[in-house]
């Protein structure tokens, strides 16, 4: 498995931490988005610098909508947590970004401060100030009035790697949220690093600790982000909602997508729930299989070029999907991308003056992921034709359209 040095991707100093990326088998000991221990060989060995005075910060979105953003907990009573044997129900806390009615008010932290601590920790990291994630600088407002026409809102639910909080999904989500779109990021319980609910209680990786991660494991996890997305979308479009905002959704317009093992999710999600029409598996190994009856729901595979391309070893499993997808599908790989390229985790360590072994700037790839994830969305939840998925593009010649079956990508 290959190594880069992010030291969890998100901290202000330079140290022997690196993280893997969801590019091997989905066997063993090792979970596709776990980070390492083991030291980086592109770590420095001058001493750390303080991070005490240093504000991270998300990219400004491209849309033209103020954005709001609120939290949900919500509690599935008909299941036990599939990581908590002892108990009666599945809590899960949600984040909703939304276009707001105007701009103004309290802009939402990045992460809470519990969360940042337990990040931090769990990448091994001391001598920084332990709220540093939470300080991250961020573009939504808290709690803000929703803008928009009943039904007129399409929704898409983001799923997050495994081992990761929702939280890393954030500069996405502004940005879809700033074009119209409502946004709905799980933070699934037990396998990510902190959740933190209202009542003050945190619930960490048990799904961490189970080994081996083998296929049995991975069908648990895209079985149990399959269940837990489905609840949501009961949450949000029920006859009970639960965000006052919830009238603004178009019941008829909902897709998912993730990154990592939340893009592999996303065909467990696909196959579940009718009301899901779309799916995106950003950087992930398809760990979830697609059946061999088939999925005929629109799918787009976006990727590193390095581990993504077909033909080679790390991207078999994609190529297994790629022949089982029945529908409209797209492959295309980035350039000078990595892992982390694709979320928050690239953004803030490159602030960080990290390097995570990507040859393509943070920004650079946060820009092209923005695109074409509402691209894909533009194209089939409002029905906006996007020459962008199909051929190569002067504004983003770093994507490369892959012929599948020729095993190449122009």
């Amino acid at each position: 498995m290959r190594h880069m040095a992010i030291a969890a991707g998100l901290l202000v100093m330079t140290i022997t931490t690196s993280c893997a990326p969801a590019s091997a088998p989905a066997t063993g000991s090792a979970s596709t988005d776990r980070p390492s221990r083991n030291p980086s060989p592109n770590a420095s060995a001058e001493p750390p610098k303080t991070a005490r005075n240093v504000t991270l910060a998300l990219p400004d979105p491209t849309g033209s909508q103020p954005v709001g953003t609120t939290s949900l907990h919500l509690t599935d009573t008909s299941r036990p947590d599939p990581w908590d044997p002892g108990s009666k129900a599945r809590d899960l806390m949600v984040s909703l970004w939304y276009p707001a009615a105007k701009a103004g008010g309290r802009l939402e932290p990045y992460m809470t401060v519990k969360e940042s601590e337990l990040t931090l920790k769990d990448a091994g990291i001391t001598g920084v100030p332990s709220d540093l994630l939470a300080r991250t600088r961020t573009h939504a407002f808290s709690d803000a009035p929703p803008a928009g026409k009943e039904r007129e809102l399409a929704l898409v639910v983001l799923s997050p790697g495994f081992s990761k909080t929702r939280s890393s999904l954030t500069s996405l989500a502004e940005d879809l949220a700033n074009k119209g779109y409502v946004v709905a990021a799980i933070s699934h319980t037990h396998e990510n690093v902190a959740t933190v609910f209202p009542d003050g209680r945190v619930a960490t990786c048990t799904a961490c600790q189970v080994e081996p991660h083998d296929q049995a494991f991975w069908d648990k996890v895209g079985a149990t982000r399959a269940t837990d997305v489905s609840f949501v979308l009961d949450q949000l479009t029920g006859l009970r909602p639960r965000w006052k905002g919830s009238r603004l959704i178009d019941p008829a317009r909902i897709a998912m997508a993730g990154h990592s093992v939340g893009g592999a999710s996303s065909v467990a999600a696909l196959l579940k729930d009718p009301r899901i029409k779309a799916g995106m598996n950003v950087d992930g190994l398809a760990v979830v299989p697609v059946p061999a009856s088939g999925l005929g729901k629109p799918f787009l595979f976006l990727g590193a070029q390095a581990t993504r391309t077909p033909g080679g070893q790390e991207a078999a499993s994609w190529e297994t999907a790629w022949q089982h997808l029945t529908g409209w599908k797209r492959w295309l790989v980035v350039a000078g991308a990595e892992h982390a390229s694709f979320t928050d985790t690239g953004l803030l360590g490159e602030q960080a003056g990290l390097d995570i072994g990507a040859k393509l700037p943070a920004v650079r790839s946060m820009e092209i992921t923005r695109a074409y994830v509402a691209a894909f969305l533009d194209l089939h939840l409002r029905g906006t034709p996007q020459p962008l998925l199909d051929q190569a593009s002067a504004k983003y010649p770093e994507v490369k359209v892959c012929a599948v079956e020729q095993k190449s990508c122009a």
